[in-house]
């Protein structure tokens, strides 16, 4: 039973991840058809972001009243009527509406199913299970390059987005089928209810072991039996919880993955790599990095911890960007496969380390009261600045070219490193109630 709630639940994350990815492939076929200046360019790739601004936010209001999982089958939803108008638009601003829509429904489920993937999850696998989330990301990247690869040769821009409408069908009925958090059912005195569900999803467990789980999670619960404040988030105990959570995303996103993810042949083109097709292929090569290393990920994060593995992943993305800048800057022959070495060194760094470990933290870290909101606030800082880069980056290519914009990459990787070596907590193999306990003695 868990290993299926966990697959239906990281579908989310493919969904996330294709329609993230699959606007790299279909921007340069929708610019033969509609009138796109770079600055429209980016107006359209970054609709998804901003629309995930607003999803984050409605999550925010209704996760807790209405539990994880209505969240859940409203966000199926909304992918399955964005990406069909997106495949169906006539113009450049009904996609981009479409795209919008798109966009509240990854920011309505990508706060909700990490959320709900680290409350239905046993404290020593719970890395593993929410970086689950973040593996499908990268496989939903990757299914969309796939996609337009597929479709590159015809142009048809069209079906390469269309496609996300058959996981949106599949996450639907499989949410529908799955159960409510234990978590959110014991907050909203339904803890027999909980108890069954843990049973089935902890088999091992003992009758001592079910009761113990229920009353910690009755005990989280117990000091905020109201509605917490926005200002809880200021207090002592909380606000380096808060202010981490935001700002290790806001770094996540500044170090320049989104740039690649949502433009992808267009930077291999910047690079020297000429045809299409030879740039829709090697995209393909970052998505297949991207879902190897995430899966490298899901042992790392348990085995050697979320606090060195984040230090390491930003060494290795600021050494890789580095690489890339130099290439693109220096003027050889081999410059085109240069970049292309960093350029996949750099997903290797970011699969492994900065990208699942954001999420996982904002899941870990806020206590059960705090964490829809807590996470809304993250999620917030995530959406905002990939809105950003989205919105700026082909405006930024036009002006200060790769080498500048890359060179803005690397320096704030720089700035990861000093900020997870000053900042970053560890929380491998320690249950939700015991980080919560962590804080209460800190505030």
């Amino acid at each position: 039973m868990l290993i299926a709630i966990v697959i239906v639940a990281a579908l989310f994350g493919l969904l996330f991840g294709f329609d993230q990815g699959v606007i790299s492939g279909a921007l340069p076929f929708i610019k033969q058809d509609f009138v796109v200046t770079p600055f429209m360019e980016g107006v359209i790739t970054s609709a998804v972001p901003l629309g995930a601004v607003a999803g984050t936010i409605v999550a925010m209001v209704t996760t807790d009243k209405y539990g994880r999982k209505p969240m859940l089958v409203l966000g199926a939803i909304i992918f399955f009527v964005g990406s069909l108008a997106s495949a169906l638009a006539f113009d450049q601003y009904i996609l981009t509406l479409s795209r919008l829509l798109i966009g509240v429904g990854i920011g309505a489920s990508a706060m909700t199913a990490p959320m709900f993937l680290a409350e239905v999850a046993p404290a020593r696998i719970r890395g593993t299970i929410v970086s689950a989330f973040q593996l499908m990301i990268t496989i939903g990247i990757m299914v969309s390059y796939m996609s337009n690869a597929a479709f590159g040769a015809s142009g048809d821009w069209r079906w390469m987005i269309g496609v996300g409408v058959f996981p949106a069908i599949i996450a639907f009925v499989g949410i529908l089928l799955s159960p409510e958090t234990p978590r959110w059912l014991t907050l909203n005195k339904n803890a027999d209810k909980a108890r069954d569900i843990i049973a089935h999803l902890q088999p091992e467990a003992t009758d001592a072991d079910l009761d113990r789980i229920i009353h910690e999670i009755k005990e989280s619960a117990h000091e905020e039996d109201a509605k917490p404040a926005w200002s809880t988030f200021l207090k002592k105990g909380i606000l380096p919880v808060t202010s981490f959570a935001m700002i290790v995303f806001v770094l996540q996103q500044l170090s320049g993955i989104n740039a690649i993810i949502y433009y992808a042949p267009e930077i291999f083109k910047q690079a020297g790599f000429s045809g299409q097709m030879t740039q829709l292929l090697a995209t393909v090569g970052v998505g297949v990095v991207n879902v190897a290393l995430t899966i490298v990920a899901m042992y790392l994060v348990e085995s050697i911890g979320r606090r060195k593995l984040l230090i390491l992943g930003f060494v290795g993305t600021s050494i890789s960007m580095a690489v890339v800048t130099g290439a693109t800057m220096a003027a050889i022959p081999a410059s085109p496969y240069i970049a292309l070495f960093g350029i996949f060194a750099f997903i290797a760094f970011f699969a492994v380390s900065l990208g699942p470990l954001p999420w996982l933290y904002m899941s870990e870290l806020f206590p059960l009261r705090l964490r829809p909101r807590g996470m809304a606030l993250a999620s917030v800082a995530n959406w905002f600045f990939n809105f950003i880069v989205a919105l700026l980056f082909p405006v930024l290519l036009s002006g200060i070219g790769i080498v500048g914009t890359f060179g803005i990459f690397t320096i704030c990787c720089v700035a990861g490193i000093i900020y997870a070596i000053a900042v970053a907590p560890e929380t491998k193999g320690v249950s939700l109630e015991e980080i919560e306990q962590r804080m209460v003695m800190e505030s």
